[in-house]
């Protein structure tokens, strides 16, 4: 099944947070996806130390979210995962 990598905040609030937006969009266009908070916050980079090695070695960088579809395709960040959604609907 798909991942979602979020924040501790998961899919919380999805007009104002990025976890949730992409959450949103990707609910929205039929995909259906597991959601897997890993550690740590933006704002306070000491919270992330050792917590987001698996997000590093799936997309490069540490910050989420980050979505893993069905067939391997990795999508970085709120707004790219957004359009992604938009442009590959779920069958």
């Amino acid at each position: 099944m798909a991942t979602l990598y979020t924040c501790p905040a998961k899919t919380a609030s999805p007009f104002m947070h990025p976890c949730g937006r992409a959450a949103k969009a990707l609910t929205t266009h039929g995909h259906a996806f597991e959601v897997e908070a890993v550690a740590g916050f933006k704002a306070l980079p000491w919270t992330r130390r050792g917590k987001r090695d698996a997000i590093r070695e799936i997309s490069g960088q540490e910050d989420v979210p980050v979505y893993v579809a069905d067939d391997g395709t990795v999508v970085s960040g709120n707004r790219a995962i957004v359009a992604w959604a938009a442009e590959h609907p779920a069958g």
